[in-house]
């Protein structure tokens, strides 16, 4: 089944040096980008992470030292991808707990802004998982009907991807063929940051979502426990969480000038 678009949609896979959305840092990015009327462009890089990639990294998707030593860093790349993306919704596999974040960070190290306020994101797994409950190699061979050749490599899961979440929809007839209606059905829980650390209280103010502050209004810390926001500020995590904290206190301000 063709994609319903209103705008294009890119799928995007990271392989990375691990999994810490904070540290770790892209080794190859992939982009099958599908436009309303079902062309589609493909890019991929391999990017040079400047640090080592673990052996145990290297072990799942093949990339090594030697392999990007001579790639670009991801500043020098990020403009074409942010090219790619910008007026894109976003697709994935495991995307909105996982590359989503990483990207995230990325573009943020580099100085780039990124943001999902004016498009959604489909996190293809999400659907596997609430119908089927299997693996992206698993969810190929299920909906495609064939082996996943290559998996583990950026272009091959992301074309997966693609061609995966076409066949669900086949599948599904209860599947909406409308990107609104299917970030919101792959969406999990709703949070202020993509790594989770902050989430919305009933009524659409952030809370700190971790530890014995949790649930605690950020706007409501920042006047009367600043130490513990500062603490988080100069502390390992994620750029994208620190950037909401920082914008709250700005926005705190600018209301408090208003008055």
């Amino acid at each position: 089944m063709q994609l319903n678009l209103k705008r294009p949609i890119c799928f995007f896979d990271l392989e990375t040096t691990g999994t810490d959305v904070s540290k770790d840092k892209i080794v190859e990015i992939s982009v099958v980008k599908v436009f309303p009327n079902g062309n589609k462009e493909v890019k991929t890089w391999l990017v040079n992470p400047g640090m080592h990639i673990p052996d145990a990294s290297s072990a799942i998707h093949g990339i090594t030292d030697e392999k990007v030593k001579n790639e670009p860093t991801f500043d020098k790349i990020a403009p074409l991808v942010d090219a790619m993306l910008r007026d894109s919704d976003l697709g994935g596999y495991n995307s909105n707990r996982y590359d989503i974040p990483l990207l995230a960070e990325e573009m943020l190290r580099v100085g780039m802004d990124f943001d999902m306020k004016n498009r959604v994101s489909v996190d293809v797994q999400t659907i596997f998982h609430k119908k089927e409950q299997r693996t992206l190699s698993a969810a190929y061979k299920f909906y495609c009907g064939a082996d996943l050749e290559g998996a583990h490599g950026a272009q091959a899961d992301t074309m997966a991807t693609y061609e995966v979440l076409c066949a669900q929809l086949d599948k599904y007839g209860d599947l909406p063929n409308d990107m609104n209606a299917l970030a919101e059905y792959t969406t999990q829980k709703k949070t202020a940051d993509y790594a989770g650390f902050l989430a919305f209280d009933a009524e659409g103010f952030e809370v700190i979502n971790f530890g014995k502050h949790r649930g605690r209004r950020v706007i409501d810390m920042w006047e009367h426990e600043p130490g513990y926001l500062g603490w988080m500020l100069s502390n390992d995590f994620p750029l994208y969480t620190k950037r909401v904290i920082e914008n709250i206190r700005l926005r705190s301000l600018t209301n408090k000038n208003k008055i």
